[in-house]
């Protein structure tokens, strides 16, 4: 897919892009070989030039990419693609931008894709940090979705998390004026960290008093289901940018 973009003078960014967003890069992933089935190798090689946008540093044509004007909702580690799908499925009025660095992951949603006959999904297959900064206009997006990242539980590693105050500030300035950020975690310190910092960014205001019941548009996943049977919790977070 070639890489539609928005004309020069509407690339601008807003004040939000100060020296240290642009700079700012949290590398909340490691490359590891990780095992690749010979189905999602074979989609990556067939696929992934139909469904997929190369990372550029190029604001980009939404409304180009998918074809339409439609509400686009960001989805950060779809991990296998699971609940993309099922969201997509749900919601066919709306645009499913997806980011994933691994291949395994982009290669089963690009299987996901072409099965259930996806046409409002997208990928990108690089790091959402420099997605966000680079390729993504402010006040653009009608929702973020952040599903199980990483905890990174030993303490040293905590400084890797994705949900830092510097990435939100940035997520925040990229959705538009009434549209939400919904994260999800089964790791409770990190839940109680997700909350300190959403809690902090001036823009964003919490639509719960604390954590949010699981909301009906998030489906509840194999691997979670398993979690809460072996005692496990989870927990979600919504908010929403102030208008």
């Amino acid at each position: 897919m070639s890489i539609p973009s928005v004309p020069p003078e509407h690339a601008a960014s807003d004040e939000k892009d100060t020296a240290a967003l642009r700079t700012m890069h949290i590398r909340s992933f490691v490359h590891r070989r990780g095992h690749i089935t010979e189905g999602q190798r074979e989609a990556l090689e067939t696929l992934l030039s139909k469904w997929a946008v190369p990372y550029h540093k190029e604001i980009l044509d939404l409304n180009a990419v998918f074809g339409r004007e439609a509400p686009t909702i960001l989805e950060i580690g779809f991990g296998m693609g699971e609940t993309t799908e099922r969201i997509a499925l749900a919601s066919p009025e709306r645009n499913f931008l997806g980011v994933e660095v691994f291949n395994a992951g982009v290669g089963a949603m690009l299987k996901r894709i072409e099965s259930s006959a996806l046409s409002n999904v997208r990928i990108i297959q690089h790091d959402a940090v420099e997605v966000l900064r680079d390729m993504i206009l402010p006040n653009t997006l009608a929702g973020v979705h952040i599903y199980f990242p990483d905890p990174w539980p030993k303490k040293r590693h905590h400084k890797r998390r994705l949900i830092q105050p510097a990435l939100v500030e940035l997520l925040a300035s990229r959705i538009k004026p009434g549209g939400y950020l919904h994260c999800a975690t089964d790791w409770e310190h990190y839940a109680e960290q997700m909350l300190a910092v959403l809690s902090q960014e001036s823009s964003l205001v919490n639509s719960s008093d604390g954590f949010s019941p699981r909301p009906p548009w998030r489906p509840q996943t194999k691997f979670e289901t398993r979690g809460l049977r072996l005692g496990h919790g989870d927990w979600d977070l919504i908010f929403k940018r102030k208008t």
